[in-house]
């Protein structure tokens, strides 16, 4: 096998359902859709871990990757910090993000060996508050934004909406493949 076929398998399996990119128009159909990926997303996790024993959670999902444990974890701290971002841009003007390196957040104890039914407790809580508000919101409301000072970057309510409705299908699939 080549090394280009290499780099490309092992871009396939670390975006298996490819990389998320923001549409020109964000529409009611689109963003009912992610809120919908949002609401399903603890389910399917449950779903995807039912038939996993402990040696399969403590898997890569690909050369180099995260255990599928540590991916489930992952989902519980990046989707709570997710919400949080939204709360703080409903509240505040603007605001400016605390970024966290996810990485080492996936190396801290908790990170590898939190059993996956607790951060899917997790996650079924911060999911049902995140759909709950985010079908409460008002265009104007979904269009506060706040700043990420890692990319320099000024993200809405909306895009944020999908960003996270993807990383939690991109994960998944790392869960089931």
């Amino acid at each position: 096998m080549s090394l280009e076929n290499i780099i490309s398998e092992l871009e396939k399996l670390k975006f298996p359902i490819g990389k998320f990119m923001v549409p020109d128009r964000i529409d009611t159909t689109i963003l009912n859709g992610w809120i919908s990926d949002l609401e399903n997303l603890p389910s399917q996790l449950k779903n995807a871990v039912a038939k996993l024993n402990e040696a399969a959670l403590q898997k890569p999902y690909r050369p180099g990757g995260w255990t599928k444990k540590q991916v489930i974890n992952h989902i519980a701290d990046s989707h709570s910090n997710g919400f949080i971002r939204m709360k703080l841009a409903l509240t505040e003007d603007k605001p400016i993000v605390k970024p966290y390196v996810q990485n080492l957040w996936a190396e801290l104890e908790d990170g590898k060996n939190t059993p996956v039914e607790v951060s899917i407790s997790i996650i079924e809580g911060v999911h049902y508050r995140w759909v709950l508000l985010l079908k409460s919101l008002s265009e104007s409301e979904l269009s506060r934004t706040f700043i990420h000072p890692e990319y320099n970057l000024e993200y809405s309510i909306k895009a944020s909406t999908g960003n996270y409705a993807w990383h939690g299908k991109h994960h998944l699939m790392h869960i089931l493949q």
